[in-house]
C-alpha cells in the first residue's frame, strides 16, 4: 500500500529548534508517521513533549549558536534510543537592520546558528547514517534561498548556503544512501515573521503576493518533513521544496 512508505515506525529523528513553530510541527509530523524523535532546542520543549508523549519524545537543551554542543546531541540520542536516522535542521535566527549599517555581531549570530552548526551537525549525522546503511537529512531553507529580501543580508546569505549545501551533501553523500534535502517555507505565521506580521503595510503586501492568500502554519509544513524523511521519498535528492502557497509563482 502506498500510504506504507510513508511510515517511520522504528525509525528515530533528531529535530533542532523542537519548542515551538515550524520546528515544533515538524517533530509532531514525524512521531505521527511512527518515529521516536529527539528535539533540540534553546528552552525546553516541554508543549512539544506534552503533544507527542515522553514515550516518543526526548528533549535535549542547547545552544546552536555554537557547534560545541553537537557530541552531546547525538550522544543523547544514542543513549536515549540506540539509533539516529533523520536529521532535521530546522533551528534558525533572523536579524534586521539596513545593510548599511548591518553589525558583524549580527552577521555572526546568523551564520554561526543557520549555517555552520547545521553543517557540523549534519557532517556528525551523516557519520552515523554511513554505520546504519543510509539516512535521511532535511534542511530548513526559506524563500530568502531564491531571493533577496530587505534588511535581513545575514539571514539570506545563510539560507542561500543552505540551499547550495543541500545540493553540495546531496552530490558526496548519496552513495552512502543518504538523501539531503530541504524545505523552503514561505510567508509562515511563526517567531522570525512576528515583526513582518504586526507591520500593517508589509503584511498586506505579503499577503497580496500569495496566491493561497494567507500566512502559512505549522500544519502546513507537516506533510513535506514526513514526505522527506520516509521511504516515500527515497528518489528525491539534493532538491530544495518550496512549500510556499504559490509566492515563487508569482
Amino acid at each position: 500500500m502506498i500510504l506504507d512508505m510513508f511510515k517511520l515506525d522504528e525509525k528515530v529523528a533528531i529535530v533542532t529548534g523542537s519548542n515551538t513553530g515550524l520546528g515544533q510541527g515538524i517533530a509532531i509530523a514525524l512521531a505521527e508517521a511512527g518515529a521516536k524523535v529527539v528535539g533540540v532546542s534553546r528552552r525546553p520543549s516541554d508543549e512539544t513533549q506534552k503533544i507527542i508523549g515522553e514515550d516518543k519524545f526526548f528533549n535535549i537543551v542547547a545552544d546552536l549558536s555554537s557547534k560545541e554542543c553537537i557530541p552531546s546531541i547525538i550522544e543523547g540520542a544514542l543513549e536515549r534510543y540506540g539509533r539516529i536516522d533523520i536529521l532535521v535542521n530546522n533551528a534558525g535566527i533572523i536579524r534586521r537592520q539596513d545593510a548599511i549599517e548591518f553589525s558583524e555581531e549580527y552577521w555572526d549570530e546568523v551564520m554561526n546558528t543557520n549555517l555552520k552548526t547545521l553543517f557540523f551537525l549534519s557532517q556528525a549525522a551523516a557519520k552515523e547514517f554511513i554505520k546504519n546503511g543510509g539516512g535521511k537529512i532535511i534542511n530548513v531553507a526559506s524563500m530568502l534561498s531564491f531571493q533577496g529580501g530587505i534588511r535581513v543580508p545575514s539571514y539570506t546569505s545563510s539560507k542561500s548556503a543552505v540551499k547550495g549545501l543541500t545540493m553540495a551533501l546531496c552530490n558526496e553523500w548519496a552513495k552512502y544512501n543518504i538523501n539531503v534535502n530541504a524545505i523552503a517555507p514561505g510567508y509562515m505565521s511563526t517567531n522570525n515573521t512576528e515583526a513582518l506580521r504586526a507591520d500593517e503595510k508589509r503584511s498586506s503586501e505579503i499577503l497580496g503576493r500569495i496566491p493561497a492568500g494567507r500566512w502559512g502554519t505549522q500544519k502546513d509544513i507537516m506533510g513535506a518533513a514526513v514526505l522527506l524523511a520516509s521511504p516515500a521519498g527515497d528518489y528525491i535528492n539534493g532538491y530544495t521544496i518550496a512549500v510556499d502557497g504559490g509566492w515563487l509563482a508569482r
